[in-house]
């Protein structure tokens, strides 16, 4: 099935100040960043720039990229590049340049599942923020998803919904709204979207380097991935943690970030998470950074008490700054209280958002084998998969020039 990207880059970066598509970030322009993953798994690219200074701003453009004017909305600009879009295309993904850090995985994701039969899909994550009405009173966030782009659609779908002139915020909405099926994927954490000037230190913090040492590392292993981009480095990394229960009643119980009331708690330096405290050794030993120890002492009163999904989702930014991103974790528990059953989708959904890759986690007990069995803590393995897409990394040179 033939895909087509498109890029909207047609903005004037109001609240940013100037037009931050422009900007540099870690070397390459913001809109660079963007292309590049976009052309790894398209057969082409559109690219959606402002409708004044063109020229310029199509200065040193990829080979092949094909530049439409900016209209006066969002929905405008996306038709204008719909426009340059071949009638053959099969999908169509519309992508904003303002989200330089998605993967190629997540383009990938949403791609495959316009291919199963979707109409539409997109990246969403879960919202970790409390929210208030402007008028008083929380929203209940856990029915809420912050919506991300890119997005993939069946490209006559799209076409459909953009003859009508319709406006709105994201082009899923359009089609979903139309009646078409929108199916939702895992987002990224680290897939932020440019807003203000500090929102750029972020993404520096978050983006991996591009010619960074992680790519000569003698023991990086390579496979050829599935998107004809050549060659794909991986890494997997082991993790384990154990806890004691606690003598304090007054400790809450902490798996996965999520609390589990009138159980036992368990007794560490930080909030004593298992979970999280296995699957950060798995992110920071495939990446070669280390281990939770190492990076977050519990001789450092900083972190006592310390809500451990902050500890990984520092984790998370640090693999990332390194050039890596989680491809999944798969987690064992083993504990014979509390009941992990009723909490596990709850406990992967909100690792999910943190890791920005599918985290899944299993139950198991030790039928009161030794000390886990003897009800005496509980103990957590997991298993994490890194991938560095060729799009993020330097090709390893093996002789030296002429």
């Amino acid at each position: 099935m033939s895909v087509w990207t498109i890029v909207v880059a047609a903005g004037r970066g109001t609240r940013f100040g100037r037009a931050k598509q422009f900007e540099t970030l870690r070397g390459r322009r913001v809109l660079d960043w963007s292309l590049s993953a976009a052309s790894s798994v398209s057969d082409g690219v559109v690219v959606v720039l402002p409708a004044d200074g063109v020229a310029d701003d199509a200065v040193d453009l990829p080979a092949g990229v094909l530049v439409a004017t900016g209209g006066p909305s969002r929905s405008a600009s996306v038709r204008n590049g719909l426009a340059l879009v071949p009638g053959d295309a099969d999908v169509v993904v519309v992508h904003d340049a303002a989200r330089p850090l998605a993967s190629v995985a997540l383009f990938s994701a949403v791609i495959d599942a316009v291919r199963a039969g979707a109409d539409g899909a997109l990246p969403a994550v879960a919202v970790t923020d409390t929210i208030r009405h402007v008028g008083g009173g929380t929203v209940d966030r856990s029915e809420l998803l912050a919506v991300q782009t890119p997005q993939a659609f069946a490209a006559a779908a799209l076409r459909r919904v953009h003859a009508t002139d319709a406006e709105a915020t994201d082009d899923a909405g359009l089609v979903e709204a139309a009646g078409g099926r929108v199916v939702i994927v895992v987002g990224e954490a680290a897939n932020q979207k440019l807003t203000n000037p500090a929102d750029l230190a972020v993404a520096a913090a978050l983006a991996p380097d591009p010619g960074g040492a992680a790519a000569t590392d003698a023991h990086t292993e390579t496979e050829h991935d599935d998107t004809g981009g050549g060659p794909m480095d991986l890494r997997v990394g082991q993790g384990f943690d154990i806890h004691a229960f606690s003598d304090d009643p007054a400790r809450p119980l902490v798996l996965g970030g999520v609390v589990f009331p009138g159980e036992r708690g368990l007794a560490g330096h930080s909030d004593a998470d298992a979970i999280c405290h296995a699957c950060t050794d798995a992110v920071l030993g495939a990446a070669g950074l280390g281990d939770i120890g190492l990076m977050f002492p519990d001789t450092d009163p900083t972190f006592a008490g310390a809500d451990s999904v902050v500890l990984l989702t520092e984790a998370v930014a640090r693999v990332r700054a390194a050039g890596w991103q989680a491809a999944n974790i798969d987690c064992t528990v083993v504990c014979e209280a509390p009941k992990l059953a009723p909490r596990r989708l709850e406990i992967e959904a909100r690792l999910t958002a943190v890791v920005g890759a599918p985290v899944t986690v299993k139950g198991k007990r030790a039928e009161g084998l030794g000390s886990i069995g003897r009800r005496e803590g509980v103990a957590c393995w997991a298993v994490a998969l890194l991938i560095r897409p060729p799009a993020l990394r330097r090709p390893v040179t093996t002789s030296s020039p002429s």
